[in-house]
Formats: C-alpha cells, structure tokens, sequence
C-alpha cells in the first residue's frame, strides 16, 4: 500500500480550497493588500503549505509540527516537487506549538536550499539577515530555532484538521491562541481553525469513503461528556487483505464555540467569527458540523 501519508492527503485534504477560504476571510477582514506569509501550526505533511507557495512566487510559508516523520516525508515528497525555490520560501519546523520558539528546523539539504537563493541579492530576500526566509547559507540554517529566525509577521495562522482539539485544557488552548496572536502582522492578519461538532460528534460513529484505489474509514469510540474526550482512529483498507488500522489515532477535546471564543478573546484577539458548514453523511440521520472561527 502506499504511505499513510499520501492516503491521509488523498482523503481528507483539500489546500485548494482551503487557501480559497483563507484569501476570502483575510480579505474580508483585513483587506488593503494580498496576504503572503502563511504559518500553518500542526502542519503535518503541510500540504496547505506547500501548495500555498507554489501559487504565487512571492509567498512564504512556515510549517510547525510534532511529528517529525510527518514533517521529513513532506521533504522529500511534497517540497521536493516545488524545486529549489521552494525550499527558499518554506521553512517546516519540529516542535511543540505550546513552546513554537524551541522548535527547531528540520534538517534539509542545504544545497537544496542554497541553489534557490540569489547569494549577491540585495532586494531584501535573500540576505544572510534570514529576512524573508532567504536563508542564504548553511550557517544561518544549522540548528536553527523558531526564535533565532527573523521571520516575515505572518499574514494567516491556521490550524485546520480539528488540530486544536489536541489541546485538552483551557490553559493550553490560551496559551496557544497568545503564540499565534504574537506573530501575527500588525499591518493586520487573521488565525483561522476548523473546530469538530455537532451532535454526531458526541456518540460512538463509524463512516467509510471509497476511493479509486483504498477505502477510508473514519472510526470514533464512544463520547466522555464529563471530559468532552473521544478517541478517533482512521484506517485504510486497499484492498481485500490490505488493512492498515490505525494509520492514525488522535485524542481529541471537544471544544464548544463559546468556550474558544473566550479563550480568543483572553488571548487577545480583538474579534471573532464564525462560519458553519453541514457536512452531508450518507446514512447517517445526523451531520456534524464543520465550525471555522476566524479570529483578527
């Protein structure tokens, strides 16, 4: 079978799309200019990332993840179809997003990156100030951290996949919402994150998705109401004797809108907004929703 990475794009990732929405909601509420910087926290495979710079040669990206394996296999098979100037304009780091300014950059080929960058440049974009993510040379990149780096402010912050239910606690869900607000452009920008409800999301739930070439299984345990914890695993089956269970497993908080409302606004964030979409599941009496508070 292939990579579970690949399988994962394949079913539940759309960056098209979701930069659509992004250009939409920053120039809804910010306006005045097109957004260039991207940070995407939980990244992953940084799909979004990848396809956010290889749309407009002007923008930078920064990917943040926990998993390094995640993070590597982005290297190699999604960054590594951009070409060199793609690795001049992104910059995936491996850390936690509760501590972003420890996470450290993941090793690249520094020839790779070098090969994409005008050493003798003096436009401000690729200079050894690490301006503009023009990291000009291996020293400026070697072990570098988040907080040694002088990054463009970030136009959009994002957190999609339900990410932020990763964060159990409230103090954490703050704390986070604090790191993305301080690296936001003052010019103006927007954080953007999906959140999981509605009343399918608190019961025990089994859904499937065919593919051409595998089916994608969505399995959810059974709802804590105490804790607002639940347990979701996803699985691939490619074909009769080709199962991979447990491809992926997550332990999710349920946050409500008004509680990440409050913590925004605690966090800093100055308004907050809040789109809803149905998600239509065949056989399935009720829809979870698909809530996606901006917050500017």
């Amino acid at each position: 079978m292939p990579s579970k990475f690949h399988l994962y794009q394949l079913s539940v990732q759309s960056p098209k799309g979701d930069i659509s929405y992004l250009q939409k909601f920053f120039l809804m509420y910010v306006g005045g200019r097109a957004p260039l910087h991207l940070q995407e926290d939980f990244c992953g495979t940084a799909l979004l990332s990848t396809e956010w710079i290889r749309t407009d040669a002007r923008r930078t990206a920064i990917g943040l993840d926990l998993d390094l394996e995640s993070l590597e296999w982005c290297l190699e098979n999604n960054l590594s179809k951009i070409g060199a100037d793609g690795y001049s304009r992104m910059l995936l780091f491996h850390g936690n997003v509760l501590q972003p300014m420890e996470s450290r950059l993941v090793k690249q080929k520094f020839t790779n990156l070098v090969h994409g960058l005008d050493l003798n440049s003096n436009n401000g974009t690729g200079s050894n100030s690490c301006k503009q993510m023009g990291l000009a040379d291996s020293k400026c990149l070697a072990n570098l951290t988040m907080s040694e780096a002088d990054f463009p402010a970030r136009d959009i912050i994002c957190a999609f996949n339900y990410s932020c239910c990763c964060l159990h606690s409230r103090k954490d869900l703050v704390l986070y919402f604090r790191h993305v607000r301080s690296v936001l452009s003052e010019r103006g920008g927007i954080f953007v994150m999906d959140v999981y409800g509605g009343i399918s999301s608190e019961r025990k739930l089994r859904l499937q998705r065919k593919f051409p070439s595998f089916t994608y299984f969505w399995e959810q345990d059974e709802f804590d109401i105490i804790s607002r914890q639940t347990r979701i695993s996803l699985h691939f089956q490619g074909g009769k004797k080709q199962m991979m269970r447990y491809a992926f497993t997550y332990h999710w908080r349920l946050w409500s809108i008004p509680e990440i409302k409050d913590c925004l606004e605690e966090a800093g964030f100055k308004w907050v907004h809040v789109w809803m979409r149905e998600c239509q599941i065949p056989s399935q009496v009720e829809t979870p929703r698909s809530i996606t508070p901006t917050g500017t």
